[in-house]
């Protein structure tokens, strides 16, 4: 395995980098399984599940209805289980408003729906900054939204999970679901950026 050596010995990348070399010369574990584990929930389980229900969403104002008032019970009828998604609340982006997602006090987060977090996610940084000054953290993630726009702040805990519905982009009307879930990003459902444009 290669190693990127610009980091210092100090950082986690590198400790955890350490840590699984050491674990797999032991033969505590298989790096296989390891790199498998992560490849689906980059891909397979998340964010690409999420990513459905809100391309679905776009296209069916009956399901996006359902998602909005009660996420549990869609999840529960399409099949989703899986990683801290036990209670889910979705929130729409709409002209005039922009949600957000954070968890102050640890880094609750849906794996099942939205894959492997972010490490900014649990960044001290982000979980503090992120209620302070909310629309200058996203300018600095590149997500510039006027002033006009009202900027509500989730606070995801060990009871309720969030996930943004963001807004459909211009020109996709003709779309299918899967072309349209191809637009979704995870940070898109975390409300740090917008769905990606055409």
């Amino acid at each position: 395995m290669s190693h990127d050596h610009s980091y210092s010995a100090r950082s986690p990348k590198i400790r955890i980098e350490a840590l699984e070399d050491l674990l797999v010369e032991k033969g505590l574990v298989d790096r296989s399984r390891i790199d498998n584990l992560i490849q689906k929930f980059e891909t397979d389980v998340g964010p690409m599940i999420g990513a459905q229900l809100v391309a679905r969403a776009w296209t069916d104002p009956e399901f996006r209805n359902r998602l909005l008032d009660d996420a549990d019970d869609v999840l529960s009828k399409e099949n989703i289980s899986g990683a801290e998604i036990e209670h889910v609340e979705v929130k729409a982006n709409e002209p005039g408003v922009h949600n957000v997602v954070v968890c102050t006090l640890c880094s609750c987060y849906p794996w099942a729906l939205l894959g492997l977090p972010p490490s900014w996610y649990k960044s001290p940084e982000y979980r503090s900054r992120v209620v302070r000054e909310p629309r200058k953290v996203l300018a600095e993630m590149g997500l510039d939204l006027d002033e006009e726009t009202k900027l509500q702040v989730w606070d995801s805990s060990s009871e309720t999970r969030f996930l943004v519905l963001p807004e459909r982009p211009s020109g996709t009307e003709n779309f299918s679901v899967a072309e349209l879930a191809a637009l979704v990003t995870r940070d898109s459902m975390i409300g740090v950026a917008r769905a990606e444009t055409l």
